[in-house]
């Protein structure tokens, strides 16, 4: 058994007659067909008592196709493309924005359902009012036309675990716009909620791929290595939305926190190593502080102390230095060893 291979398609530029050019031709052979048949009706009965039969023809065929010439105009904005497709065949890409005036019978869209949008929006409420979501009214895309501007998609929270397996809540915004219209409409079915759901794919991967944060030496977690995980969101997204012709611009979290269940126990656990980070630079402080006041008094004959006197005198300074509270000193009135 073979196994047939779809090879993706490829975009094609074309060009098409200027609906200027054609409007004045499309105008006369409308009013001159008009012309003919009341000249086919009353010059044939006055002159025959019939009309003249062949060019009564020829005025119906004439207005026929003057009509159907109509359908062949179209404009395009700015940034918009339309592909022609000619008896299932598809026959290039116009990008130029106007006015123009091509084969009228160029097929129109397909008759699609609602935008993702509209229909997630019909579940939800279905899903709220606990009844069958509505049957959903179709609009076709009209003539094949494609925005070619750039979009945002803005995704929705997810709830998904990191590479340590802690939940966390995630999302992402895309910037994106279609490249290729031929692969957009030919190699997906709906590219617009391709979109949607290999971006929340590639979400999920990228957060089961890095830690929340507490990462290990030089390693690239969710909040320390925003760039960079924005950079390798981006090669995934385009990886995946390549097919669809889609060109990811941009791709960054716009949320990114622990899932509430755990929210308290990682909240106590950073005020915990925030403590020790603290704690840390305190008694390294202090034992510098130690060894510099020793020096000192070493250096400058201040006073000569042995081991256990030495002893003493870091420990108290230890203790000034390093407590949270406000030390109040003892004064010794007598000496040093008394």
């Amino acid at each position: 058994m073979k196994t047939e291979i779809t090879n993706s398609n490829r975009e094609r530029i074309t060009s098409v007659q200027s609906g200027w050019v054609m409007l004045p031709i499309n105008i006369v052979v409308i009013i001159g067909s008009i012309a003919l048949l009341l000249y086919a009706l009353i010059h044939g009965i006055q002159n025959e008592q019939h009309p003249h039969w062949a060019l009564l023809v020829i005025a119906v065929l004439s207005e026929i196709t003057g009509l159907i010439m109509l359908r062949g105009f179209f404009t395009l904005q700015p940034n918009e493309a339309r592909v022609l497709i000619l008896f299932g065949g598809y026959k290039g890409t116009v990008r130029t924005d106007g006015f123009h005036w091509g084969n009228p019978f160029y097929q129109g869209g397909p008759a699609n359902a609602l935008s993702w949008q509209a229909r997630m929006q019909m579940q939800a409420q279905a899903a709220a009012s606990h009844t069958a979501p509505p049957l959903p009214e179709t609009n076709r895309m009209p003539r094949y036309k494609i925005s070619l501007r750039t979009r945002n998609f803005n995704g929705d929270r997810l709830k998904v675990n990191d590479k340590r397996g802690n939940p966390i809540e995630i999302a992402a915004v895309v910037v994106w716009k279609v490249q290729d219209t031929a692969q957009a409409v030919f190699d997906v079915e709906d590219f617009e909620n391709y979109v949607r759901v290999q971006s929340e794919s590639a979400l999920r991967h990228l957060a089961n791929a890095y830690a929340y944060d507490n990462g290990e030496d030089n390693e690239i977690t969710l909040r320390s290595g925003v760039e960079e995980v924005s950079h390798a969101l981006r090669g995934e997204l385009q990886e995946r939305l390549a097919k669809a012709g889609v060109l990811v611009e941009e791709a960054r979290l716009t949320h990114l926190a622990y899932a509430p269940e755990i929210a308290q126990a990682m909240l106590r656990r950073q005020q915990a190593e925030a403590i020790i980070a603290a704690r840390q630079k305190i008694v390294h402080g202090a034992v510098s502080m130690v060894d510099m006041a020793l020096k000192e008094l070493a250096d400058k004959h201040v006073v000569q102390l042995d081991d256990e006197r030495r002893a003493a005198m870091v420990s108290n300074l230890m203790v000034v230095l390093c407590a949270e509270a406000e030390v109040h000193p003892v004064i010794n009135t007598g000496t040093l060893y008394t």
